[in-house]
């Protein structure tokens, strides 16, 4: 399983998110799993990477939480809704998608 943490230098939310997928990961048994960063550094990093703002977390190259249609690519900070409808720098969805993940990876 590969998770990385796409981020931008602007972002005040990068540190928190990092320790909160290292924690999440630890509670799944997965603390052996490393979290790969990549600092997306210009706008062309930005559209090469479909980074539509920090902190971005991928898992085996996939979005965590695809973006709309009409987010903008580019160098900004990302913020996502959670369920009750506050924000948060990480998304809800990041302790149900990582088992998943550790599941398809040991069939493959």
């Amino acid at each position: 399983m590969n998770v990385e943490l796409l981020w931008w230098e602007g972002c005040p939310s990068t540190e928190r998110a990092l320790e909160e997928v290292r924690e999440a990961l630890s509670e799944l048994g997965l603390s052996h799993v490393e979290v790969h960063t990549r600092e997306i550094l210009t706008d062309g990093d930005a559209r090469e990477a479909g980074f539509v703002g920090s902190p971005t977390i991928l898992i085996d190259g996939v979005d965590l939480v695809p973006a709309a249609a009409e987010e903008h690519i580019g160098l900004s900070c990302r913020v996502y809704r959670r369920r009750d409808g506050r924000v948060t720098p990480i998304p809800d969805d990041l302790r149900v998608a990582l088992p998943r993940a550790a599941a398809r990876a040991e069939v493959n």
